[in-house]
């Protein structure tokens, strides 16, 4: 059965997923908006371990594993072979099998080239959960990405090329007061040039960053509404869905662009003349407990 070292994270679509910790932490774990994996020191587990995980499953429940997600944070940086082996063992042992997820940074990226990951996504590597955080290049820079907006775009479109679904977040506040719109408007237009299949967005919260959040000059309820605002309405791609539905979100939007383009900002447009509504709502700055993350 599989084994974990916690804490253990995954997307909200991954909720049904069968998780198997491949690595554990973050290749990358120099972001300073992300507390997620600070506790954790990164490394491979060895191959044995995850194929003896996978071969302890009973029979009577390997027929229900539909959706795989390979855990920690981006557990594409796993060396291409021992990668092809894990998969090739999901497979044979999952009948029922139609997709495995991972997340990708875009350190992770770069380990791999397209004739590999069209290989793994052969082999039902279908999803990689892609954290962009910003399109702006100045707020990248104050968050340690690590990478520049354009050669995040260049490793998102390979892995697009490569035939993988992509599913694209960014953070809303994570600029702060000082570049909030310049925030919304650069990240639209990333994702107007990648065209992921799904993009959706989060707001900063306190997890483990306490100094870069003290940093910020942090937005307020306002604030980030007309952040999500901005960003709606520059938001252009061609065939994208998008989602507000992780736990740091107060407002909850879903639809895909451009077909549901007007709604989205009509929907958006009339939560906050509601929470307008609410004595003092609108000027407070969101606070975010620990235990809902």
């Amino acid at each position: 059965m599989p084994r974990y070292i916690e804490p253990v994270f995954r997307p909200p679509s991954e909720a049904r997923s069968l998780i198997f910790q491949i690595t554990v932490g973050c290749s990358q774990n120099q972001c300073r908006f992300c507390g997620m994996y600070k506790g954790k020191r990164f490394h491979l587990r060895p191959v044995k371990e995850i194929l003896a995980e996978i071969a302890e499953l009973p029979a009577s429940y390997r027929t229900r594993v539909e959706r795989v997600f390979l855990a920690d944070g981006d557990a594409l940086v796993y060396p291409f072979e021992g990668l092809v082996t894990i998969l090739n063992a999901l497979a044979s042992t999952f009948p029922g099998l139609t997709r495995i997820g991972s997340y990708a940074s875009p350190n992770s990226l770069t380990t791999k080239t397209v004739e590999q990951l069209q290989l793994l996504r052969e082999k039902k590597l279908r999803i990689l959960y892609f954290g962009l955080e910003s399109g702006d290049d100045e707020t990248l820079q104050q968050i340690n990405k690590g990478f520049d907006s354009n050669r995040m775009a260049e490793l998102a479109l390979m892995a697009r090329q490569a035939g993988m679904k992509l599913s694209v977040t960014a953070i809303l506040g994570l600029a702060g007061r000082t570049r909030s719109l310049e925030h919304a408007r650069a990240t639209a237009a990333w994702v107007n040039r990648v065209n992921p299949e799904y993009f959706s967005l989060l707001t900063l919260f306190h997890r483990h960053n306490e100094p870069f959040v003290r940093s910020l000059e942090q937005c307020n309820h306002r604030e980030l509404l007309l952040e999500a605002r901005e960003l709606l309405c520059h938001l252009a791609p061609q065939r994208t869905i998008l989602r507000s539905n992780h736990v740091s979100n107060f407002l909850n939007l879903a639809g895909s662009y451009p077909k549901d383009r007007e709604r989205l900002i009509a929907d958006l447009d009339r939560a906050m003349v509601r929470a307008a509504q609410l004595p003092g709502f609108m000027d407070q700055v969101p606070a975010y407990e620990e235990e809902y993350y």
